[in-house]
């Protein structure tokens, strides 16, 4: 039975998720899914921490002064929380804005997020993290 609860922590994972990314904290990343898996648009599965690291550090591009150089904006963020179980599900639409040494701050993509959340000892934890990309500008200074 989904009843209606307090959604903030969930909401705090989003934007921390959003924070570690855009800082270049790629093992922090990586902690967000010690019992979680990441699975990007093309469908591979990254699950467990080391796995999630090991994906960031292959595929993205961690530039001089130790960030990504994004902005990744988390919006339209709907959650729904099962009490019984608890466990929760949350969609959410993704833009991620980057500037670096010859690219001006521009969007270089968009897309939605489709997760699932469980809560152990009281922490709310992502059980997964689905990314669908659907508008793709210059990643060249941001994917390698």
């Amino acid at each position: 039975m989904t009843t209606a609860t307090d959604t903030r922590p969930i909401e705090n994972l989003i934007a921390e998720y959003a924070e570690l990314v855009d800082t270049g904290d790629l093992a922090g990343m990586g902690r967000l899914f010690t019992e979680g898996v990441f699975i990007g648009s093309d469908g591979t599965r990254h699950e467990g921490s080391e796995a999630v690291e090991k994906m960031l550090r292959d595929r993205t591009i961690v530039h001089g002064d130790g960030t990504l150089r994004t902005h990744h904006v988390t919006t339209n963020i709907r959650i729904e929380v099962d009490e019984e179980t608890d466990t929760a599900t949350g969609r959410s639409y993704l833009t991620i804005f980057q500037e670096a040494a010859g690219l001006p701050l521009q969007p270089i993509a968009a897309g939605r997020y489709r997760d699932r959340f469980v809560r152990r000892d009281g922490t709310w934890r992502f059980a997964e993290r689905r990314i669908h990309i659907h508008l793709v500008g210059d990643t060249s200074y941001h994917m390698s």
